[in-house]
């Protein structure tokens, strides 16, 4: 089935909003249920739901800077929505994970508009890692992803052109 550029980018703007609502959701669930007890285990040794109010970017980093990182979160959201809608037709990869990027940026930039830090609760307990979110992993899988595609095509393209290269000299060495 044939889409059309417009059809895609309403499909991933719903997307957007409907992921946005979910980490929405699950944050409320946390205050609710989880910060009057700070911590459930899960799985023992492996998962607990742990609250957590970070000031920093995704996983902590640049802790105490919430003020440039919610002017930041909303130019690349900017950005990223103007590339959604004004671009031509790119591949699927962009299509699923752009939108994810700009849900996650966007779910975290309502924390810190609205409270002043984002509210973290996955904790993983087999290794020492920093408590972080559903829209945490939005980005960081959707940006891995888009690394991972990025790096396989300018592979591809470097082969395409070696092979256009060998093709231009064979046919040059011919006539």
């Amino acid at each position: 089935m044939k889409y059309t550029r417009k059809c895609i980018v309403l499909m991933q703007m719903i997307s957007v909003l409907a992921l946005t609502a979910i980490d929405q959701l699950i944050k409320f669930a946390v205050l609710k249920h989880l910060v009057p007890v700070g911590k459930i285990v899960v799985l023992d040794g492996f998962l607990a739901w742990t609250y957590a109010e970070n000031t920093g970017a995704a996983f902590s980093i640049f802790s105490g800077n919430t003020d440039f990182l919610s002017v930041f979160t909303a130019v690349a959201l900017l950005i990223g929505t103007g590339f959604l809608i004004f671009s031509k037709k790119h591949h699927i990869i962009y299509d699923i994970c752009v939108p994810l990027l700009i849900a996650g940026g966007l779910g975290n930039l309502i924390d810190r508009i609205a409270r002043g830090f984002v509210i973290d609760y996955i904790q993983v307990l087999f290794i020492n890692f920093p408590v972080f979110n559903f829209a945490d992993c939005l980005v960081t899988c959707s940006a891995i992803a888009l690394m991972i595609y990025l790096v396989y095509d300018m592979i591809r393209e470097t082969k395409q052109d070696r092979a256009k290269k060998k093709a231009e000299s064979a046919e040059n060495a011919d006539g």
